[in-house]
């Protein structure tokens, strides 16, 4: 098996681990792009701490455990700044339209056999195919 799947299937089992504490813990969806929102618009004052530590190792959790191993893998991002700005830009307005994103739809929505996170996990799958598709291999942008 190549070693990029591997880390994949370790990748996925953290997420759903985490998404299955966070829901037995708060009894809410583990949703980085909601719990992010939250904190920009204001309306997660409330349990402001709890999303910030989430949030933290979110982003911690990888670099600790590359500094711990000594790995980096490469990710073949572009190096192209813009297309990584517009990337993101779009991303983050496109989970605000969708009311969640990857980890709320994708990872908790369908392990609870929602509708809504399949339906939305579906078209956001399709989109990115069909954006890799336009932009790469069309376009050539990336």
């Amino acid at each position: 098996m190549p070693v990029e799947w591997i880390f994949g299937l370790i990748g996925g089992l953290i997420i759903g681990t985490a998404g299955a504490v966070f829901l037995l813990a708060n009894g809410r969806i583990m949703g980085a792009s909601g719990l992010i929102g939250g904190l920009v618009d204001g309306s997660g004052r409330a349990n402001r701490n709890e999303r910030l530590a989430f949030l933290a190792g979110l982003v911690g959790m990888p670099m600790i455990i590359a500094h711990v191993f000594g790995f980096v893998p490469d990710t073949a991002v572009t190096g192209k700044i813009a297309a990584l700005v517009a990337a993101g830009l779009l991303v983050g307005i496109g989970t605000r339209v969708a009311n969640g994103c990857t980890s709320g739809h994708g990872v908790c929505g369908i392990s609870r056999l929602s509708l809504r996170g399949i339906v939305a996990t579906v078209f956001y799958i399709g989109a990115g195919g069909l954006t890799v598709v336009v932009f790469r291999h069309i376009l050539e942008v990336i």
